[in-house]
């Protein structure tokens, strides 16, 4: 039996035709976890009027909320096809999202051309992370912040997040992240640190509940075992 190819980022291609449909349920496992960030991130930000990158947009889960809350919001995620899903659902919802395909390791941002940049679900995927950091720095306006989520590195994460969640409940793909990959919160801390970046709090992330459907619900959480959520600024 072949085994799954770890961190495999074309999934997000795969599905992109139906990203928008409810269809498939990790994808609407997705789309639920935006609310329960957004619970902790409007804490620390006013959306309204500010420019927004959402590094990792996939197809526009996070963007369209933010347009929602009055950002000028610019999305960038390196799945082609998952960007012209996002592309088409802004105009037909008639929201005015600029979206791009690239990396964040090699932004195609002039400096200082945000006040906030949003990464989530992104950083445990990136192939260069201290690249992807100072990218981040080099694009926030002084006083930007800088919020994102990841998954901690530890055994009760892997356990969640991979056997669980991939391999028992089907959560997620087989194959979507690599335990090796997973960020914990000293080295991520050091990392934001080293580019410029001052770390700020961090808050634990996870379900909170169910929908009729069986899915879950999310919100923040006391634990940062397994996902945290965080703050940096730029100075």
């Amino acid at each position: 039996m072949t085994k799954a190819k770890r961190n495999n980022l074309a999934i997000y291609d795969d599905v992109a035709d139906q990203w928008w449909s409810d269809n498939i349920r990790w994808v609407r496992t997705l789309k639920a976890l935006v609310p329960g960030r957004l619970a902790w991130f409007n804490r620390h930000v006013d959306w309204a009027g500010q420019d927004v990158l959402d590094l990792g947009c996939a197809g526009g889960f996070m963007a369209e909320a933010l347009a929602g809350l009055g950002a000028r919001v610019t999305g960038i995620d390196p799945a082609a096809r998952a960007i012209e899903a996002a592309r088409s659902h802004a105009a037909a919802s008639g929201l005015d999202i600029t979206y791009n395909v690239g990396v964040g390791e090699a932004l195609p941002y002039p400096d200082q051309s945000f006040d906030i940049v949003v990464c989530v679900d992104v950083l445990e995927h990136v192939a260069d992370l201290d690249k992807v950091l100072v990218e981040i720095e080099r694009t926030l306006r002084p006083g930007g912040v800088f919020l994102y989520d990841t998954i901690n590195r530890n055994f009760v994460s892997s356990f969640v997040a991979v056997t669980m969640a991939e391999d028992v409940l089907r959560m997620l793909p087989k194959g979507t992240h690599d335990p090796k990959l997973f960020i914990p919160p000293k080295h991520l801390a050091a990392s934001l640190a080293k580019s410029g970046l001052t770390p700020g709090p961090t808050k634990g992330l996870g379900p909170r509940g169910l929908t009729r459907r069986g899915d879950f619900t999310f919100g923040p959480l006391p634990s940062t075992a397994i996902i945290y959520m965080g703050i940096a600024r730029k100075d």
